[in-house]
């Protein structure tokens, strides 16, 4: 009995395979030496990276159609320009022609007085020739408008127009930059200007207050004081209009360094007004002090004395100035004083040059710093040639040393 090799209906077919789903879930697997590694994907992601991919083709499709599209409309208007523009030349080569023919025929019938009604009506209709290509021109697309021109101007010549405008504000910052640190610079310099200009007024002023002080250690044994800026002829002298300063300085400490230096300016300028009357230095170049000034012993009677100034030996015939300003009160031989000259110099000073070998200056004579007096003697009561010299303030005869010494 043959046995038949049909299928059973109810057995399964083991060379059967069950038809999937399109994004069903899928495992790829990666060898490598000896190893095996699976990476499974699910349907998820399978639809998530087909859309992803089917959105940036259609992204990338219409980026290119609106550049065709959009090089395509600048293309059509950059011609369009161009036979608008070469229109116009045509329009304007036929404008300027008949505007020499129309001078020139209105120039022959000035000359002839006569008309020409033929030329005219030939002037005429290419009038209305060139008027006929102006409407055209006008109506066609409306180029003529200005709205129109400047929606119609090329893209790419106003970004480079945007560029140029950037190029030229960056360009603008990096050199205020330069120059906001170049002003710092400045201002660090002038600071720096400002403390030496300072400190060498400063200096002046105390080289100039150190005179008054030793001048006033003579004085102050006398039981006097001389205030330098109370004598000043200008101290208190001001006035005029307000007039207010335009000049605002923003930096604090300029403004102080500044208004420091003014001051020290102005009591400089006061202290050596003051000095003009004040006798600083010595009256002879060259000498040496062989009497000084308060007890000594007489030359003559050899016994103590007071001594009213200093005797300052010396040649004869060297010359005596005055170190002051001031007005010659005296000037006549004296006695014992031999030729005496008595200069008063105001603020309360003055001084006696004695037993000079000549006397240049009479009794009202106006005196500047260093102006002659007369020359070195021994006239009057004295053992040799040399210079009595005194100093009187407020009329009482003070020691001469300190202003002889006093270095201007």
């Amino acid at each position: 009995m043959i046995k038949s090799n049909s299928i059973r209906p109810d057995v399964p077919n083991k060379f059967y395979n069950e038809k999937k789903p399109l994004f069903s879930s899928k495992e790829i697997i990666f060898r490598s030496q000896g190893c095996a590694k699976v990476f499974h994907i699910s349907s998820r992601a399978q639809v998530v990276f087909l859309a992803a991919v089917l959105c940036v083709a259609c992204w990338s499709f219409y980026s290119y159609h609106m550049y065709h599209k959009s090089d395509v409309l600048i293309h059509s208007q950059n011609l369009e320009l161009v036979e608008t523009r070469d229109a116009y030349v045509d329009l304007m080569t036929d404008f300027m022609t008949l505007h020499k023919n129309i001078g020139a025929m209105l120039n022959s019938i000035d000359s002839e007085k006569q008309r020409d009604k033929k030329s005219l009506e030939k002037y005429r209709r290419q009038a209305q020739i060139v008027e006929e290509k102006i409407k055209q021109i006008t109506s066609k697309k409306g180029w003529v408008s200005d709205k129109k021109v400047n929606e119609k101007t090329s893209i790419r010549e106003a970004l480079l127009q945007r560029d140029i405008a950037a190029s030229e504000r960056d360009e603008l910052k990096k050199q205020m930059e330069q120059m906001e640190a170049t002003i710092d610079e400045l201002k660090t310099a002038e600071l720096e200007v400002l403390d030496k200009i300072k400190t060498l007024s400063n200096k002046e002023l105390d080289k100039i207050k150190g005179i008054f002080s030793s001048v006033n250690v003579a004085l102050k044994r006398k039981n006097m004081y001389f205030n330098a800026m109370a004598n000043s002829k200008r101290k208190d002298s001001k006035g005029g209009p307000y007039v207010p300063l335009k000049i605002k300085l923003d930096d604090p400490r300029i403004e102080d360094k500044v208004s420091a230096i003014f001051k020290s300016v102005d009591d400089i300028e006061y202290y050596r007004e003051v000095m003009l009357s004040v006798p600083l230095g010595k009256p002879v170049w060259s000498y040496w002090v062989t009497s000084r000034y308060g007890t000594r012993s007489d030359p003559f009677k050899k016994t103590k004395a007071r001594h009213k100034g200093v005797d300052l030996a010396s040649r004869t015939g060297n010359k005596v100035n005055v170190k002051g300003q001031g007005k010659v009160i005296r000037a006549e031989y004296a006695g014992a004083y031999g030729n005496l000259v008595v200069v008063d110099h105001g603020n309360g000073f003055q001084t006696k040059y004695a037993h000079l070998n000549k006397i240049y200056v009479k009794k009202g004579d106006r005196l500047e710093i260093n102006d002659t007096v007369g020359e070195v003697g021994s006239t009057g009561r004295s053992t040799g040639p040399h210079l009595h010299y005194e100093v009187l303030y407020k009329g009482v005869n003070v020691d001469p040393l300190p202003f002889l010494k006093a270095k201007i």
